[in-house]
């Protein structure tokens, strides 16, 4: 078998079982006693719009200013908020008190571009830091022994520094072209050794789309199943792009909430064994515009939502500061104000999850931080 078809064999036969993928990572240290606790951080690239995943139902300016793009199918919560109705398996989670969402969160960054503000939260700095490293490196070197996971295409930001963080990726490649799978069908499906493994792999790109609508849920799927082997890594980092939702909005993030709720369910389901011990922290960059503008979307905002989902959080309630949406209230005109720090959210689940110490988070984990208090009670 020559080099391009034994290339094209590995692209397209790439499996969704962990066991059959090369350059798997290896963790050092097994995990003992109470040392098992699991963090994982979830960066949804692009800035999910806070109103549209978290429609605040009772504010009575909500509709005011979203128009036809308004959720008035939002699956109801408590404290007058709702879910977006694609966001069905989280909504059984807070259910179970096993989702918590944080209202009205960013980070310390006030600007509108998504690769300053995703450098800051992934650095964990000031608004004015520029930061070579990221918190999670300094989080895995803060806690000795401890191994951590960045499940992405290439080392991000929060990955680098003097850590002990493994990048991992699968294998099959986001570059392989449906429509080049498409023109090698003639090729291949008369192949007697090729045909399953091409129409195995024809499948599987007409399950993720030209979006790649899979990728988010296999990431989790992937990040749980790392994390609970006996040596595995108790924090993980896990990205997905496509959230910057200038038009079209609803479509888009009915489709894009779809593919966090099946990734928020094929962690807990892979990885029950350390659901109890777990926390995740949904985050973003920023938030998106309270109006609608022309185009069916909104543009690049302020204050933004997070979730921490796991079997150790104390969730079924909301959480933060509900500003409202009144035009006195609003951000410069036209955003929800930010009214918590997105670090005192990240400090206060290190502190009191990982057993951090304070005086470790404010300095070295979050340089100069010391103002932004790490959040209380929010895991159980």
């Amino acid at each position: 078998m020559d080099a391009s078809r034994r290339r094209f064999l590995a692209l397209a036969g790439a499996s969704a079982s962990l066991a059959l993928w090369p350059r798997l990572p290896t963790f050092a240290g097994a995990l003992r006693g109470n040392d098992d606790a699991r963090f994982v951080v979830v960066l949804l690239r692009g800035g999910l719009d806070a109103l549209h995943a978290l429609p605040p139902l009772d504010d009575p300016d909500y509709v005011r200013l979203r128009r036809d793009l308004a959720v008035v199918d939002a699956l109801p919560l408590s404290g007058g908020f709702g879910l977006h109705p694609s966001l069905a398996f989280a909504s059984q989670l807070y259910a179970s008190r096993q989702l918590l969402p944080i209202v009205a969160i960013a980070p310390p960054y006030r600007g509108r571009s998504h690769f300053e503000a995703q450098d800051n939260v992934e650095s964990g700095g000031d608004a004015s830091a520029h930061l070579q490293t990221g918190w999670l490196s300094r989080t895995s070197a803060a806690m000795t022994g401890t191994d951590a996971l960045a499940v992405a295409s290439v080392a991000p930001l929060s990955a680098r520094g003097p850590g002990h963080v493994r990048t991992w990726s699968p294998p099959f490649a986001d570059d392989v072209d449906p429509m080049m799978l498409e023109r090698l069908k003639a090729l291949y499906s008369n192949d007697r050794e090729l045909a399953p493994v091409f129409a195995d792999a024809m499948q599987r790109s007409s399950d993720m789309g030209a979006s790649g609508a899979m990728r988010l849920p296999q990431a989790m799927q992937s990040a749980a199943t790392f994390m609970r082997a006996p040596d595995g890594p108790r924090i993980a980092f896990v990205e997905d792009t496509g959230w910057d939702s200038h038009g079209g909005q609803a479509y888009q993030l009915k489709r894009k909430l779809g593919e966090l709720d099946a990734g928020l369910r094929a962690f807990h389901d892979a990885a029950q064994p350390i659901w109890s011990k777990t926390v995740i922290a949904i985050v973003t960059e920023f938030g998106r515009t309270a109006a609608a503008n022309g185009t069916g979307g909104t543009d690049h905002g302020t204050g933004g939502v997070a979730f921490l989902a796991g079997g150790a959080v104390r969730g079924g309630r909301i959480a933060g500061d509900w500003p409202g949406l009144s035009p006195s209230a609003l951000f410069e005109g036209r955003d929800l104000h930010a009214t918590t720090d997105l670090r005192s959210l990240f400090k206060g689940v290190l502190a009191n999850h990982l057993g951090i110490a304070r005086g470790t988070l404010d300095t070295s984990v979050f340089p100069d931080s010391a103002n932004a208090r790490p959040l209380t009670g929010l895991v159980g």
